[in-house]
């Protein structure tokens, strides 16, 4: 896998089509508007919320426990820079309008340096909700040779892919799937 961040919303192919795998060559390097708008943990847990419905900024304030101003300016970012479209206008509590965000998959297709740290506090930040029983997590030193490690990274980046671009189930249980490798600076070099 690259070194990319991909924050996992995959994005919409048009009813009964399948988008085209992402391969490295298929990535671009985000602006920096792009890159700064990923460099956010909140911003990424947005994204996610928003991954297979819409939700309004009162919606996703209140499923993140924050003040709706302080997420507004978050998916303002988002909406500006193409991570979030807004949907329809509807009618939300008491007959308010109200717009409902939705994620836009853009994120899986850039390659962005700045936004490694947002992944992992996303990643801590709602793994801290889940119980102990419920988390299934590994964690693995190899020792193998570049061109080992390169197959490693290779068949694990078509295995995320190809479940990547699987039809989704809105039915389905939602899972979520982080992984990272790394040098490893516990051990020592031969």
């Amino acid at each position: 896998m690259s070194s990319a961040v991909t924050p996992a919303e995959p994005a919409d192919p048009p009813p009964g089509s399948t988008p085209p795998p992402v391969r490295d060559h298929l990535r671009r390097e985000a602006t920096d508007a792009e890159a700064r708008a990923l460099a956010s943990g909140l911003r990424l847990r947005i994204l996610r919320l928003t991954l297979d419905e819409p939700l309004s900024n009162r919606e996703i304030a209140e499923a993140l426990r924050l003040n709706p101003a302080t997420v507004l300016h978050h998916v303002r970012t988002l909406v500006d820079t193409g991570f979030l479209e807004a949907q329809e206008p509807r009618r939300g509590r008491r007959g308010a309008r109200e717009i409902p965000y939705r994620a836009t998959g853009k994120s899986w297709y850039l390659s962005s340096p700045l936004g490694a740290s947002s992944l992992v506090e996303a990643f801590l930040t709602e793994l801290q909700a889940v119980p102990e029983e419920q988390r299934d997590l590994v964690r693995l030193g190899l020792r193998l040779p570049p061109a080992e490690m390169e197959e490693f990274r290779s068949r694990l980046a078509d295995l995320v892919q190809e479940f990547h671009d699987r039809p989704r189930d809105p039915t389905a249980e939602p899972w979520s799937f982080f992984a990272a490798v790394h040098p490893d600076t516990s051990q020592r070099r031969p």
